[in-house]
């Protein structure tokens, strides 16, 4: 499935530097209304009472916000297009049309793209990604869809996005809007990832998924749950690899002592050298030491939930970096405990 919306004739911005935005769901629905594409994220319930136009959007309750960190089911987080941008073209994509994604990119411009967590389409990105057609040709950022972590055993609240133009909820689709960029700009992504490779023994795992038993540890077959709970190991702190010169973290979901079963928030990739994080200064400060402290435009930026809940982001600022905070971010393909924005110059 491969739904796609363009070119909506009312959808370029104004002129400036328009940052993202926490905001009233009467303010959000009045830029929605005024024809200005947009990605939006909040809680179901909030997004629920917006008006269909061309924008995406995707659920989650918590933000990083001029304020500093916070969670609110009544607010929600607005991203506007960049001032250089043209009209962008909205697509959703299920589990087989998602490998597709970068094959509609425009040639000079960025995708954001959003997965619902726990879904088909969200296990077949994570884990296949780096193998699709065109990527890594055009920037693709973007973040999983969550819910509040207090509905996370229930049975009756799921992560979903939103396909504005229908005003349609889905939990097995994610949307996408593609945004061509003026020929004298150009789109990067950056990361801010705050751990690097710990000391301890190097892991390798003998198959790419999301879950692993037995694994390699410094040349030895050993099961790597045991050997987690036998040495201690912090596993608020991720795996860590060097991946073409960028450390990119594997954050543990669940250790299961008694299947030796290990499960990952996103995929491990056989062969590749990973080594347990190392301790990290206190999150709020160290990531105000890595923002970039330049007049350059953020086009989108988000968080990790994973960083927020360690870190007790709650109240503390991140300087300008401002966007929702995820069950996962997309820089071209599935990262874990990280920042990810994009920068248009």
């Amino acid at each position: 499935m491969n739904l796609a919306i363009s070119n909506h004739p009312d959808s370029r911005p104004g002129s400036g530097n328009v940052p993202g935005h926490l905001m009233t769901v009467a303010a959000a629905a009045r830029i929605i209304q005024s024809g200005r594409g947009v990605s939006i994220a909040g809680d179901e319930a909030a997004l629920r009472q917006l008006p269909k136009g061309f924008w995406i959007g995707g659920t989650i309750p918590y933000f990083m916000s001029e304020d500093g960190g916070l969670c609110s089911r009544e607010l929600v987080f607005v991203n506007e297009l960049p001032a250089a941008s043209g009209a962008p073209d909205l697509c959703t994509y299920d589990e087989r049309s998602i490998e597709g994604v970068c094959n509609d990119a425009p040639d000079n411009g960025f995708t954001v793209l959003i997965v619902p967590a726990f879904s088909e389409v969200h296990q077949r990105f994570a884990k296949d990604a780096p193998e699709f057609d065109n990527m890594y040709l055009q920037p693709l950022v973007g973040w999983v869809a969550g819910i509040h972590l207090d509905d996370l055993s229930s049975d009756k609240v799921s992560p979903k996005v939103v396909f504005g133009p229908t005003g349609e909820f889905h939990d097995n689709l994610a949307v996408a809007m593609h945004v061509a960029i003026d020929g004298d700009k150009a789109a990067g992504i950056e990361i801010i990832n705050l751990f690097q490779p710990g000391n301890g023994p190097v892991i390798r795992f003998p198959e790419s998924g999301l879950s692993a038993t037995e694994v390699d540890i410094d040349g030895v077959s050993t099961n790597l749950a045991n050997y987690l709970h036998s040495s201690g190991a912090d596993t608020r702190l991720p795996l860590v690899a060097d991946y073409c010169g960028a450390y990119i973290n594997v954050s543990f979901q669940n250790v299961n002592a008694t299947t030796g079963e290990v499960t990952f928030y996103a995929p491990v990739y056989a062969g590749q050298a990973y080594r347990l994080a190392g301790a990290i200064p206190p999150y709020a400060e160290a990531f105000a030491q890595q923002v970039p402290h330049d007049d350059g435009e953020i086009a989108f930026c988000c968080n990790c939930i994973l960083n927020y809940l360690y870190g007790e982001l709650e109240g503390k600022k991140t300087d300008r970096m401002h966007g929702p905070i995820t069950f996962g971010e997309i820089a071209y393909q599935l990262v874990n405990q990280t920042m990810v924005y994009l920068r248009v110059s």
